[in-house]
């Protein structure tokens, strides 16, 4: 009896048992790997960056003006008391109260009359102290730096509230930025009887005047 075709179709059986079992035992471990890794997380856009507070020139700054292949007109700039820089070939530039970008366009925009496409970098070298000033009848006069928002009440609490014989209804503020003197009267102001009367946040330059 030939034995051999039995000898094919048992080899033949064998094999194909040995793939489906490696089938099912792929699909296992795919199954498996599914329930540990899971969905793929949706991807998340990065959170933009918060918008950075622009520097704002004021007087006493030291600006360096760089002008691209014009080495005569860099230089060093000081912000003069009424806010504006001298440049060669333009004069005075209005710069207290602009970014330095603002500033460096400014420049441009005037050079190009003189310059051929001129490129101008503004950057700041040192910058003033911000500070404000109590003087008068308090306390503690003096200069006191303006490292966070302050206000008018705050500003006097700092400099020790006021001394004896102080008018405390005729307090002046000076505002250096625009030149407006501001007359507070304390008494109202705290026991809320005046409605124009404001607890005004100071700016850098301001001085408080107790009379």
């Amino acid at each position: 009896m030939n034995r051999t075709p039995c000898r094919k179709q048992a080899g033949g059986s064998f094999r194909s048992r040995i793939r489906r079992v490696n089938g099912w035992r792929t699909a296992a471990m795919a199954a498996c790997l599914g329930v540990l890794v899971g969905p793929p997380l949706a991807a998340q856009a990065p959170e933009p960056p918060p918008e950075a507070e622009l520097y704002r020139i004021a007087p006493g700054d030291r600006l360096e003006l760089f002008v691209w292949k014009e080495p005569d007109l860099t230089r060093e700039l000081l912000v003069r008391t009424d806010g504006l820089v001298t440049v060669p070939l333009i004069g005075d530039v209005e710069a207290g109260g602009s970014s330095t970008a603002e500033l460096a366009a400014a420049i441009e925009r005037r050079l190009a009359q003189y310059v051929n496409s001129p490129n101008v970098t503004v950057g700041l070298k040192t910058g003033r102290t911000a500070q404000f000033f109590v003087v008068g009848k308090v306390s503690k006069p003096g200069a006191y730096p303006l490292e966070k928002p302050t206000t008018f009440l705050q500003a006097l609490a700092l400099a020790g509230g006021f001394v004896e014989f102080a008018k405390t209804d005729h307090v002046l503020v000076y505002r250096e930025e625009d030149g407006k003197v501001d007359s507070v009267n304390f008494k109202k102001l705290v026991d809320g009887d005046d409605d124009s009367a404001e607890n005004v946040p100071l700016r850098a330059g301001d001085t408080i005047v107790v009379p």
